[in-house]
């Protein structure tokens, strides 16, 4: 048996125009009229937009994605870009001094670009960390769920990476805001085995089956953080 992440889903106001704002921002072409982006590695994940008029029920989302940089240089005109696709500057309480830059999309989805010689994201890629709120139990569900080793494990905070590297998946440890509303973003996997066994075994790992959806089951982690399982 055995799961494998494909995808992360957004919810969109106007999902053309923010598939094309990440397309820019990250180079990747836009598929057509699915709204989609692909990945450029196999260590990537898609990204899905998906045509959704609820307002953002949430002050900050539970996960964002922090962008690598190669150089001072390269991280400025990264921001410069951001904000000329209609980004925009985001205030979480930062001091000014941290050395990342966060922003938010045309949807105030927010996300980081980390300066360069950041050894954590090291020889990932340029989606090079999906930071999420979660306690270090949510790490070793979502470790389980998908076979990939923890690669920080310290201070309440987790990291799981795939063996083939790419993008770590960081959870931050407390405080952590109480869930409003239905996550605007979510994981999409596939299921390799058995569909149906594979449910169970979230389950069995501490999931929620949410019961079916469009694309095959949503379910919750832990947490109630909403993912989708399509086979």
């Amino acid at each position: 048996m055995s799961i494998r992440l494909v995808a992360l889903e957004f919810d969109a106001h106007d999902p053309e125009r923010l598939a094309a704002f990440w397309a820019g921002i990250l180079g990747r072409a836009v598929d057509g009229s699915n709204r989609r982006l692909p990945g450029l590695f196999p260590t990537d994940f898609e990204l899905r937009f998906v045509s959704e008029r609820a307002p953002k029920a949430a002050l900050r989302h539970r996960m964002h994605f922090d962008l690598t940089s190669s150089s001072p240089a390269d991280q400025a005109a990264s921001v410069e870009l951001a904000l000329r696709l209609g980004g925009h500057h985001v205030d979480v309480g930062q001091r000014g001094d941290e050395g990342h830059v966060v922003l938010g999309d045309p949807e105030d989805n927010e996300f980081c670009v980390i300066e360069s010689g950041n050894n954590f994201l090291a020889n990932t890629a340029r989606i090079g960390g999906m930071a999420g709120d979660g306690m270090p139990a949510t790490g070793y569900f979502w470790g389980s769920v998908l076979g990939w080793p923890l690669v920080w494990d310290q201070d309440e905070e987790t990291a799981i990476q795939s063996p083939a590297g790419g993008v770590k998946i960081t959870w931050g440890g407390p405080p952590i805001a109480p869930k409003s509303g239905r996550n605007r973003l979510r994981w999409v996997l596939a299921a390799d085995g058995v569909f149906g066994a594979e449910v169970r075994r979230l389950v069995e790992l501490g999931a929620t089956d949410l019961g079916d959806c469009a694309h095959g089951r949503e379910l919750a982690d832990p947490e109630g953080n909403e993912f989708i399982l399509t086979a």
